[in-house]
């Protein structure tokens, strides 16, 4: 990663996840055959407005990103982990932004899953005031 991109990152972080994902959006689509205007079409936008997209324009949309992205079945990692960082203003580790974060995102789902459910079973689990007593023969 650039001195520029990491700066950039930090500075902005909107920008950035709009240009990775702008990448990753034309690669995802050129992966498939499909031309901008097949997609443009498909997702009811005009074909300047994907080539935007795809370029990371600033002005651009992250549901318009989002849009593509669920259209071409990618992760949606590349958007939304950098902006969970930005969040928690942490810096968002350069080593993930070539990455694939597919892998990263399920095991965001998995935690968050885990948690609730977690704290579901502790709330349903009765506070025993003594122990419970173990059922005899024949019960």
């Amino acid at each position: 990663m650039s001195h520029q991109l990491a700066t950039s990152v930090a500075e902005s972080p909107l920008l950035y996840v709009k240009v990775q994902s702008g990448r990753q959006i034309e690669e995802a689509r050129k992966k498939r055959h499909l031309t901008q205007r097949d997609l443009a079409r498909e997702l009811g936008m005009g074909v300047r407005w994907l080539r935007e997209i795809e370029a990371g324009n600033p002005r651009s949309r992250l549901d318009d990103h989002l849009a593509c992205a669920y259209r071409l079945e990618l992760s949606t990692g590349h958007i939304l982990i950098p902006l969970l960082f930005a969040g928690q203003k942490m810096c968002f580790p350069r080593q993930l932004a070539m990455g694939d974060l597919s892998d990263l995102e399920r095991l965001c789902i998995e935690m968050i899953a885990q948690r609730n459910l977690d704290r579901l079973t502790q709330a349903l689990t009765p506070a025993w005031t003594s122990p419970p007593v173990p059922a005899g023969p024949g019960l």
